[in-house]
Order: C-alpha cells, then sequence, then structure tokens
C-alpha cells in the first residue's frame, strides 16, 4: 500500500508541476506570437492597415501549451523517452532486425519504382506536379548521399557541397550547348570535372580540421558562386544559361511530338508525361547506383580508412593510413556524385543561374545527412523526405511554413541528436553481423 500511495502522490505532483509549465509555455508564447502571428499588415486603400488575428493567437498560445503539459508530463517526468519510440520504428530501416531489415528497403524500392504508375492512376490531373515533387527529393537525396562520403563516412565538415552541384550543373550546360554534346556523354564528364574540383578544394584543407575546415569549404563555395555571377562571357553572370538540351531516350529517340519521338519508336499515343516519368526513373537510377558504390567502398580498405579518419585522425595517422590520400579521394567521389546530380538538375530545368547555388542549399543538403544521421543512407532518404517534402506540403501555409521547418529541426536534435536513424551496422563485424546503437558511443566521438 505504501508503494501504491507513493505512486499515486508522485502523479499527482508531477500532474501540478507539468500544468504550471504548460500555462506558463502557454502565456510566453502569447507575448511573443503577439505581434508574429496576432497581427499582420494588408495593403489598403490609402496605405496599410493592421489586421488583428486573435484566433490564431490563442490557438498558438494552445498548442504550446498542450505541447509542454504531453512532453512534461508523459515524457520528460518519466523514464521513458520519446527516441526510444522513434528507435522502435527506425531500426527496421537501419537493419536493426534481420527480417524488417531486409523486407523494409524492399518495399521502399518496389514503392519507388510503382509510384509514377500509382499517381497516373490514383489522381492523373495532379500525378505530374506529386512526381515532380518525387524528382525533387531524389535530387537531394542523391546529394546527401554524396556528402555522406565527406560528412559522415571521412567526418570532414563541408559547408561548400552546392559549389560542386553548380560546377557539374554548369559543365553540363556549357558542354552541351557549346559543343552540341549529348547528356549521356556530358553526365561522366560533369562528374569528372566536379570531382576534379573536389581534388582542388582538398589540398588546401588537408592541414584544416572543425570549425577552420568548415570555413575553408564555405568560402570555397561562395567563390565558386561569385565567379559564376561575374564572368559573364562564360556563364552568362546573373542572366544564367538557357535552352540547355533535354536528355533523349539513351539516343534512340527524343522526347516529342512526330515520327522520330519516343512515342513513334514505341507506337504509342504521345503524352508530355513520357518525358516526366522518364526523368524520374532516371533520377532513381543515379541515386540508386550512388548507393550502391557508397556501400562496396565502405566495405573496401578505402572506405574504413574513412572511418578510421572520422574517429580519430592522429590514430589513423599512427597505423600508417595515408591521411592525404584518404582526404582527397573523400571530397572527390563525394564532389563526382554531387557533380552528377547537378548536371540531371539542369537538364530538367533546362535553365541555371547561380541563384540556385547559394548557401542555403549546402545548408539543406548538410541539414539531410545530420538529421538523417551521420553515416546512415537510409536516415538521408527519410530526411530527404521529411525535408524536401514536407517543405512542398506545407508551401500554402506560407510565413508559417519556414516556422514549423525550424520547430522541426528542434524536436530532431532535443529528441534524436545523433540523427533519425542513430544505429549503425559496421563495415567489419564477428560472427554475426548487427546494428551497434549510437549509446554505446559518446556523442560527436563517433557513429
Amino acid at each position: 500500500m505504501g508503494s501504491v500511495t507513493d505512486v499515486n502522490q508522485y502523479d499527482d505532483s508531477l500532474l501540478i508541476k507539468s500544468l504550471k509549465e504548460a500555462v506558463i509555455a502557454g502565456f510566453i508564447t502569447f507575448l511573443m506570437a503577439a505581434i508574429l502571428i496576432g497581427v499582420k499588415s494588408e495593403i489598403a486603400i490609402g496605405g496599410i492597415e493592421l489586421k488583428y488575428r486573435w484566433g490564431a493567437l490563442f490557438a498558438a498560445a494552445g498548442i504550446a501549451a498542450a505541447g509542454r503539459f504531453v512532453l512534461s508530463y508523459l515524457f520528460w517526468g518519466r523514464d521513458t523517452k520519446v527516441g526510444d519510440y522513434l528507435d522502435k520504428g527506425l531500426n527496421g530501416l537501419s537493419g536493426a532486425t534481420s527480417g524488417m531489415g531486409k523486407i523494409i528497403p524492399i518495399a521502399l524500392l518496389a514503392l519507388a519504382i510503382l509510384l509514377p504508375f500509382l499517381l497516373m492512376q490514383a489522381v492523373p490531373a495532379q500525378a505530374r506536379y506529386y512526381l515532380d515533387i518525387a524528382t525533387v527529393v531524389l535530387i537531394y537525396v542523391m546529394l546527401g548521399w554524396g556528402l555522406n562520403i565527406v560528412v559522415g563516412l571521412a567526418g570532414l565538415l563541408d559547408l561548400g557541397y552546392v559549389a560542386f552541384y553548380a560546377v557539374g550543373a554548369y559543365s553540363y550546360a556549357l558542354l552541351a550547348t557549346t559543343f552540341g554534346l549529348s547528356f549521356w556523354i556530358c553526365l561522366p564528364l560533369a562528374g569528372i570535372l566536379a570531382g576534379f574540383w573536389g581534388v582542388i578544394l582538398g589540398f588546401p584543407v588537408l592541414r584544416l580540421r572543425g570549425d577552420y575546415l568548415a570555413i575553408v569549404t564555405l568560402a570555397f563555395g561562395e567563390i565558386i558562386r561569385v565567379v559564376l555571377l561575374n564572368w559573364y562571357e562564360v556563364t552568362g553572370g546573373p542572366d544564367g544559361i538557357s535552352r540547355i538540351p533535354r536528355p533523349s531516350f539513351f539516343g534512340l529517340a527524343d522526347f516529342k511530338r512526330g515520327d522520330s519521338g519516343f512515342a513513334a519508336l514505341f507506337d504509342i499515343p504521345y503524352s508530355p508525361m513520357h518525358r516526366i516519368i522518364f526523368l524520374y526513373f532516371l533520377i532513381l537510377a543515379l541515386a540508386l547506383l550512388t548507393n550502391w558504390i557508397t556501400n562496396r567502398l565502405r566495405r573496401l580498405p578505402l572506405g574504413r580508412a574513412w572511418e578510421a579518419l572520422r574517429e580519430d585522425e592522429i590514430a589513423c595517422r599512427s597505423l600508417g593510413i595515408n591521411t592525404t590520400n584518404t582526404k582527397l579521394s573523400a571530397f572527390a567521389i563525394g564532389a563526382m556524385f554531387g557533380g552528377i546530380a547537378g548536371s540531371f538538375f539542369a537538364t530538367r530545368q533546362g535553365f541555371i543561374s547561380p541563384e540556385s547555388f547559394t548557401f542555403i542549399e549546402s545548408a539543406i543538403i548538410l541539414a539531410i545527412v545530420v538529421l538523417g544521421g551521420l553515416g546512415s543512407q537510409i536516415g538521408v532518404v527519410v530526411a530527404a523526405i521529411v525535408l524536401i517534402g514536407g517543405t512542398e506540403i506545407f508551401r500554402n501555409l506560407e510565413e508559417y511554413r519556414m516556422l514549423v521547418f525550424g520547430l522541426g529541426m528542434v524536436l530532431v536534435m532535443i529528441w534524436k541528436p545523433r540523427g533519425l536513424v542513430s544505429t549503425r551496422i559496421p563495415s567489419v563485424f564477428l560472427k554475426e553481423r548487427k546494428a551497434v546503437s549510437a549509446d554505446l558511443v559518446a556523442q560527436g566521438e563517433g557513429h
């Protein structure tokens, strides 16, 4: 009886404490959101008038109070953690369990392959819109997997990854428009040129670590953007490059009307969706190729050298590993995948300009890698779907969209500081291949 009484008293005190914290949180939210949400300026005849939105203001305060109560009473005041529930739901994605670890990736791949046909049947009027969103998500998945080599595997903080994205896009645009080369020739060339620039970036940063490395890579990204903006004779400056050729169906036919088009080649009715579906499957194939190459490299001595470099560079040198070649290879291979993604972006858009390659793009790609879980391939996919796809879904919320985006990032940083998929499957294992929880490693000292 005594233990039951103690538990009831504990619950009552926790309930009262949680209610107090909820009221305080709601009051603070009301004060802070009074100007941001409660008042909105609108253009009226003769000037600007203020519109008061008391309903939205009280709703925001109520949501904050309810959220604080749930957190204080159900999670923060008890031993249960939200991260535990998230781990249970995502462990299957990371391969923590043998059965689910095999079924879920296969199911996701099957869904990705069947997605265009499912959309054509379910929402034919909006199929193109959703396919465009899926294509953009896959572009960022490929960029995330490329940056994951540099940041997640090698442990080198790169804030200028968008520079390689830009090099690949402009390489394809210039080669295609100037020399008339096809997409299938320009695609590997763009990747090679981006990898070359990755080596160029790697040389100055061989002795740098941490914040200093981040500053240099950030400067490199800005240098590339400024060069593209001012070298008007070659890059077109702020006007960009337009009329970039579209890819053909493996050189056999173009996606256009007529006897030489894709529809005529297969004797089917012409549809503008043919090119959209082809671009979707093209970036899906490129992303899967990136994932396959990355996983193969992780099992090679080069991949193990990356992970050793990430854990401790001094110990890595003491083992006789050439850290210079290791860093250069990480920058080059990661940049190559970024350049290939950039060439696809250029041919999909048909127009590129320096405005598409600002620092915010590097920040988004880095956020995908970090929030997904450093070194986790499936985590990058989950984070890209949430950040890119979720941003498109919340686009109609106007000024609240970035507020929800920032709130989601804060929640992930609080509950899942090591990323959405925090478990790791080591490249080298003894007898049994199993995932290792990130809780066994101090935060910031390995993954």
